[in-house]
C-alpha cells in the first residue's frame, strides 16, 4: 500500500515539475500573468509530492531515504526546488524558474530512463550509512547543491542579459529578457546564494569527514567524491574570495557560478555512476 502511495507520488511529482517547466517557458515569452502563476502553483504542488514521496520511502523503509541513487536524487530535487521557491517568493523572480526547474525535470529523466524498477525499490541501509551523521550530511548537501543551482539559473540570466544589451533592436526591454530583473540585481543575487550555500557545502564536507571516519575508521581517505567535494567547495571559495577581494563581479562571476554547477554535477552524477570508490553505493 505504501509502495503504490509512494509510486503515485513520484509520478505527481514528475507531471507537475514537468509542467511548471514548459509554464515557466511559455510565461516568459508571454504577457499572461496566469501562466506564470499556475506555474508557481504546479511547482509547489511538485515540492509536496516530493516531500511526501521521502516521507513515504521513509516509513516503507525503516530509515532516511539514503540507500541508493535514487533516493538520492529524490532528496537533490527537493532541495533545488525548495531553494528555489524561496528565491522566488523572497525576490519576486518569477523568471528564474525557466532556468532552475529543468534541472528537477532531468534528474527525474534520468531516474525514469536509466533506472529499473529493481534500482527503485526500498533497501536495507547498509552498515556504513548508520549514522546520524550521514543524516546532517546529506541535509546539508540537500540544500547547498539546490541553492548551487539556483545560483546557476542567475548566472545564465546575467549571460543572456548582457548579450543582448546594446543591440540594434534594444532587446534588452523587449522579449524574455524584459522580465529580467537589471543586470546589477542578478549578480548581487547570485552572490547571495553561494553565500548561503557555501557555508552549507561546508558543513556537508565536514559531516561527511566524521561519518566517514565513524564508518571506514579515517576521516579523509582521498576517495573520489571526497576529491571532488574538495574542487568544488575550492570553485566557490574561489568565487567568494575573488568578490571580496579583487571585486569579480559581472561576466567573471556568472561564469564561475555556471563552472561551480557543473562541478556539482560531476561530484554528483561523475563521482556516484562513472568512478569507482567508497560512495559507489549511491549508484
Amino acid at each position: 500500500m505504501l509502495e503504490n502511495l509512494e509510486t503515485a507520488m513520484f509520478y505527481i511529482l514528475v507531471m507537475a515539475s514537468t509542467l511548471a517547466m514548459l509554464l515557466y517557458l511559455i510565461w516568459l515569452g508571454t504577457k499572461k500573468e496566469f501562466i506564470g502563476q499556475l506555474a508557481t502553483y504546479l511547482t509547489i504542488v511538485a515540492l509536496i509530492a516530493n516531500i511526501m514521496a521521502i516521507i513515504l520511502r521513509m516509513l516503507t523503509s525503516g530509515h532516511p531515504p539514503l540507500s541508493n541513487g535514487y533516493e538520492f536524487i529524490l532528496t537533490f530535487v527537493g532541495g533545488i526546488m525548495a531553494v528555489y521557491l524561496f528565491a522566488e517568493y523572497r525576490y519576486k523572480l518569477r523568471a528564474l524558474g525557466a532556468f532552475v526547474m529543468p534541472i528537477p525535470f532531468l534528474l527525474l529523466m534520468f531516474i525514469i530512463m536509466k533506472m529499473g524498477p529493481e534500482e527503485r525499490i526500498a533497501q536495507a541501509i547498509p552498515p556504513a550509512l548508520k549514522s546520524q551523521w550521514l543524516t546532517f550530511h546529506v541535509v546539508t548537501a540537500m540544500f547547498a547543491y539546490g541553492a548551487f543551482a539556483v545560483s546557476f539559473g542567475l548566472g545564465a540570466m546575467y549571460l543572456i542579459k548582457l548579450s543582448k544589451e546594446g543591440t540594434q533592436n534594444n532587446l534588452n526591454h523587449q522579449g524574455i529578457v524584459s522580465r529580467f530583473p537589471p543586470l546589477d540585481r542578478l549578480d548581487e543575487l547570485a552572490y547571495k546564494v553561494v553565500g548561503f550555500a557555501f557555508p552549507l557545502l561546508t558543513l556537508c564536507i565536514i559531516t561527511g569527514a566524521i561519518w566517514a571516519n565513524y564508518a571506514w575508521g579515517t576521516y579523509w581517505s582521498w576517495d573520489p567524491k571526497e576529491t571532488w567535494s574538495l574542487i568544488t567547495w575550492i570553485i566557490y571559495a574561489g568565487y567568494l574570495h575573488a568578490r571580496l577581494m579583487y571585486g569579480w563581479k559581472g561576466k567573471r562571476a556568472a561564469w564561475l557560478a555556471i563552472f561551480g554547477f557543473a562541478a556539482v554535477l560531476f561530484t554528483f552524477f561523475g563521482v556516484n555512476y562513472f568512478l569507482a570508490g567508497l560512495h559507489s553505493y549511491a549508484s
